[in-house]
């Protein structure tokens, strides 16, 4: 519980080092270092609320027919926003943020942290970028289904060919170990390969990447006037 503490003292620190920085920049600053400070400050300010939502429990949460690892989390949301409202630099300086956040205080020997680094980046990157050449609904479907559709792929074989073995690795665990815990939660899980990628990995993305989707939507629809004072 002091590290949970600890964790949000420093994000809502990083969040008031923003806002000081966005009153200063406004006021101090009217050359090209402006743009910079703004970038900064974006990326401050939203991998702060990515990271609050990434931690704090009341935010996450288990879903009982998948394995007890797997956590559902909103901190995706802030980070389609920003790269919405500014471009996908912004998205990937947010989504670095949270990371660097995390890993001090890291539950899962840095397991969790790579796994959510390389697949929110997988999500959020690609919507980021369509969006930004087609500033309209349609961009902003076309960019989140494929952004979906690149990170579910990515989720799958990833998690088979590199985190399952990476996380067996760090905890010393055997796949039978790991298969008896999937198990608990589902025991159609007959292995820790391709029954674990598609039976697990696989309709948890579907579903997370749905509420995600909708909820940007629904949020960014009417964050207007919040992206407006940040401009």
């Amino acid at each position: 519980m002091n590290i949970f503490y600890s964790v949000v003292e420093i994000v809502v620190l990083l969040l008031f080092i923003a806002a000081f920085i966005k009153v200063y920049s406004d006021n101090k600053i009217k050359t090209k270092r402006s743009n910079l400070v703004k970038t900064i400050t974006r990326i401050g300010i939203f991998g702060g609320i990515s990271t609050i939502l990434y931690i704090v429990p009341l935010f996450k949460f288990p879903v009982p027919i998948f394995p007890s690892f797997f956590e559902f989390h909103f901190d995706e949301i802030p980070l389609f926003i920003a790269g919405f409202a500014y471009g996908p630099l912004v998205a990937f300086g947010s989504i670095l943020v949270k990371t660097i956040i995390k890993l001090p205080f890291t539950g899962t020997m840095l397991v969790g942290e790579l796994s959510d680094l390389l697949f929110s980046t997988a999500f959020v990157l690609p919507s980021a970028i369509i969006y930004k050449k087609m500033r309209n609904i349609k961009g902003a479907i076309l960019g989140l289904l494929l952004g979906s559709f690149i990170q579910i792929v990515i989720s799958v074989i990833g998690n088979i060919y590199v985190m399952v073995p990476f996380y067996m690795f760090m905890y010393g665990m055997s796949a039978e170990q790991l298969l008896f815990i999937c198990q608990l939660a589902n025991p159609n899980i007959s292995d820790v390969g391709w029954t674990y990628g598609l039976i697990a990995v696989l309709p948890f993305n579907v579903i997370k990447d749905a509420i995600v989707i909708l909820a940007t939507f629904l949020i960014y629809k009417s964050s207007h006037k919040l992206i407006d004072n940040l401009q």
